[in-house]
């Protein structure tokens, strides 16, 4: 039987590897044949060529779009290497690193979800690379996958782990909203410890992801001191100068309400609805997590960094990936293929959007289609409460 088996697997992995390989090759076609512009990446490139130079990393403005850098210093910092190369190789070499990131990313979702079958991960990986997040992530040449995979590399790590909490922290030195992972395991560990239990091994991953962003975000102080000093003491505070809120692309509630209510700014609707919305979405997230159901709960937190947010661009919603995942595997299968139809239509660009800022005068069906990506993460969110309620597949505790 165990021969049998093996050769069902020998089988089933080199046809699954090469459906995924040509459904890059397509999408490799697909890019080009769209001559996709990769403006992010041009940004970043332009941030570490700014850093090389010794100029103001904040008063930078590139590309056609006059795009400002919007991320903390100390992801000027990793972006001065992406100067040693031409236009044309970065894109290229962009484009292959977000595949193979692709594939880590969705090995490790698969590995939170529970389920270990090698052949799955390219069937699934080779689906994914055309969902509108993933397209978008490459088109733009973003970094969002690289940012998910620390994440989710950090959160299924073996408990105990000595490196535990450095994906965290570097994720949220580069970028701010991952810093939230790191308030959910505090959270998480105080509240165990208040319960009588030793919530120890929550604490240490938090100090850990603590540690690592203090050690990255001062490493950047030393080199960049005059940037570091206007990034902390003022750029962090201008939601504004990432673009506008109603942009049909921002899936925040910020950008939800800002359409919803024809306003280039939601003002204190927004901040309630943020402050409810990430308490909830935390508690539920915490909840699931002491009755060990780690895979809710890390979704749980993705979903309300994604929600709460400033602006969430359609492209930072990866996580979408092992939300479907999740899903499927634990039998919420028409949630799945709903959530799966949501962030495969390309519904929110459907709506009028760019030059002109229509989005302020959208009607009802306009609105709904332009609001899917958060209606999908408020959705998931409402049955975090349930999943947290069910028997604890594994403990967590120290």
């Amino acid at each position: 039987m165990t021969v049998i088996a093996f050769s069902g697997v020998h089988r089933r992995v080199p046809a699954a590897l090469g459906v995924c390989l040509f459904s890059f090759a397509a999408f490799w076609i697909a890019q080009r044949a769209a001559q996709v512009s990769m403006i992010d990446l041009m940004v970043y490139r332009a941030e570490g060529a700014t850093v090389r130079a010794g100029g103001d990393l904040y008063a930078l403005r590139t590309t056609t779009a006059q795009l400002p850098t919007t991320y903390p210093p100390f992801a000027a910092l990793l972006f001065t290497p992406l100067t040693l190369l031409d236009t044309a190789d970065l894109r290229t070499l962009a484009t292959a690193g977000n595949l193979a990131l692709l594939v880590a990313f969705v090995r490790l979702s698969l590995r939170l979800v529970g389920h270990t079958r090698v052949d799955t991960v390219w069937w699934v990986t080779a689906a994914a690379v055309w969902c509108e997040p993933v397209w978008t992530t490459l088109r733009y040449g973003q970094i969002n996958l690289l940012l998910a995979v620390l994440v989710l590399g950090d959160l299924t790590r073996r408990p105990g782990d000595r490196l535990a909490g450095l994906g965290i922290g570097l994720a949220a030195a580069v970028k701010l909203t991952p810093a939230l992972f790191a308030v959910f395991l505090l959270a998480t560990g105080v509240l165990a410890h208040r319960a009588g239990g030793s919530g120890a091994l929550w604490l240490r991953h938090a100090r850990g992801a603590a540690i690592a962003f203090a050690c990255a975000t001062l490493l950047a102080a030393a080199v960049l001191p005059y940037d570091s000093w206007r990034f902390w003491s003022c750029m962090v505070f201008r939601a504004g100068r990432v673009g506008h809120a109603e942009e049909t692309a921002n899936q925040a509630l910020r950008g939800v309400l800002a359409r919803a209510l024809h306003t280039p700014e939601p003002g204190a609707a927004w901040v309630v609805s943020a402050v409810l919305v990430g308490a909830a979405g935390l508690a539920a997230a915490v909840a699931a997590e002491l009755r060990g159901q780690r895979a809710w709960a890390v979704l749980g937190c993705a979903v309300t960094a994604l929600l709460i947010s400033p602006v969430s661009w359609s492209h930072h919603w990866v996580w979408c990936v092992p939300l479907v995942l999740l899903l499927a595997v634990r039998g919420h299968r028409a949630g799945a293929a709903g959530t799966l139809l949501v962030f495969c239509s390309y519904a929110l660009w459907w709506v009028p959007h760019g030059a002109g800022r229509p989005e302020l005068g959208q009607g009802a069906a306009e609105l709904l289609l332009s609001g899917l990506y958060a209606a999908a993460g408020c959705g998931f969110l409402l049955r975090l409460p349930r999943a947290a309620l069910r028997p604890s597949r594994t403990s967590r505790t120290a």
